[in-house]
């Protein structure tokens, strides 16, 4: 028992997002209009996680029904089986099965087959990059269902996946319909019923290692802290591709797998991403740092990606040079955290591993000479987040530190040599 209460602590407490702590995605399910047998509704998925989309190949929603409901037909995606519909004669519905699993429409299909916010083959931006692009819909047309909101069960046991796992939902709960407007918004129209399920992700539920990790340098010190050894563990590290490989030549090598299988170049951190973060001038008023995000993954472009980091200063942004900069006020006290990405027709794409395979920008802040100081590690971020999962860290005693602050570990063999020479000459 005590286990299960400290595993389920665990999971509640991997939910909850510090830097984003009202993040989740909600789907709503709207019944429009009552059929001989069931209803007509239109379910809307709306992505408000500021900084984490769902990449291709997409999201994945199923559920279970809660009586003998049928699907007559779908607009705007699919079901991806039909299941046994064999005790019907005519009309053949569109999915018979007691748990469904449903997947958005790829873009170009047939105009008849489409639905507003559908056919994006899965794809959602984050809310905080573009909330238009958040949204996805499609219309289900249920049978066997009940024609009353008295009638009416709520399906059970929602899922979703995107598209791997970490998303869990909760159980749909039935809301005040919902509100429409006409296209000239004079007149106000409502569902006949509506119920929501929020889903929330746990990036210890998707993976049991990060899957990006952080370097760090600096002008002042000429020690460039990597990554940490198997940062992202080292299960793929028998089957890693070095740089110069042969392989890398085949056709077809850098075909995504369905089970997005990674094939990594060689390195000892093992990370399809590492993020590096260099302290690169220190002016009067100001300082500049340069931010680079490497691909490590032969497999994989990352499509509208972001990158979300906590640092003091990022209060203080003056401009950012290649990457679009959006601050993040998840406390309305605290203006600590910011998300960069790419932009648009730019470098909003990340591409697979190689010598095309990074982005970079420069940031330049403004000091605020009651905070600022570059001792003890100040200078570089507290957190790192990339397409919404955190990076790990190098350990803090490895961060580049100032010439003037001793490090007792630390004495160059150049600076051991002066110090015995200048005593053989004293002595001399």
């Amino acid at each position: 028992m005590r286990f299960l209460i400290a595993a389920l602590f665990l999971c509640c407490v991997a939910a909850y997002d510090p830097l984003d702590p009202n993040g989740n995605i909600t789907i709503k399910w709207d019944i429009m209009s009552w059929t001989p047998d069931g209803y007509v509704a239109v379910v809307t998925m709306s992505n408000f996680q500021m900084y984490r989309h769902i990449m291709s190949p997409g999201w994945t929603m199923g559920w279970t029904w809660a009586k003998k409901e049928v699907i007559w037909t779908m607009v705007g995606a699919q079901t991806t089986e039909q299941g046994d519909c064999s005790k019907f004669k005519g009309n053949i519905p569109h999915c018979c099965k007691k748990n469904p699993t449903v997947v958005d429409l790829l873009p170009g299909v047939p105009y008849n087959q489409q639905f507003s916010n559908c056919c994006k083959g899965g794809v959602l931006s984050s809310w905080g990059q573009d909330p238009q692009a958040a949204v996805s819909a499609f219309q289900v047309s249920v049978g066997q269902a009940g024609t009353s909101n008295k009638t009416v069960k709520v399906p059970k046991n929602f899922t979703l996946l995107g598209p791997g796992p970490g998303y869990t939902c909760g159980p749909a709960k039935v809301v005040p319909p919902t509100n429409f407007l006409t296209t000239d918004r004079r007149r106000k129209t409502q569902a006949l019923m509506t119920w929501n399920v929020t889903c929330t992700y746990s990036q210890f539920l998707a993976r049991k290692h990060p899957s990006c990790c952080v370097s760090f340098s600096s002008f002042y010190n000429e020690t460039i802290t990597s990554c940490p050894t198997c940062a992202c563990g080292c299960e793929n590290k028998k089957k890693c591709v070095k740089s110069d490989s042969k392989l890398l030549s085949m056709v077809g090598i850098n075909t995504p797998r369905k089970d997005n299988t990674p094939l990594l170049q060689c390195t000892h951190h093992m990370c399809p991403v590492r993020v590096h973060w260099h302290v690169k001038v220190n002016y009067k008023d100001y300082w500049r740092v340069k931010v680079a995000i490497t691909n490590f993954n032969y497999r994989i472009n990352y499509t509208q990606w972001t990158l979300v980091v906590q640092h003091p200063n990022l209060n203080n942004v003056t401009q950012v040079f290649s990457f679009d900069y959006k601050p993040l006020v998840p406390y309305e006290s605290i203006n600590d955290t910011g998300m960069f990405y790419g932009m648009k027709f730019y470098n909003d794409l990340l591409m697979e591993a190689g010598p095309s395979g990074n982005v970079q920008s420069e940031v330049l802040m403004q000091k605020d000479k009651n905070t600022f100081t570059l001792k003890q590690g100040w200078a570089f971020p507290r957190k790192v987040y990339f397409n919404g999962e955190e990076c790990m860290l190098p350990p803090p005693d490895t961060y580049p530190f100032l010439p003037n602050s001793a490090h007792p570990s630390r004495v160059s063999i150049s600076t051991l040599f002066c110090f015995v020479l200048m005593f053989f000459v004293v002595m001399w």
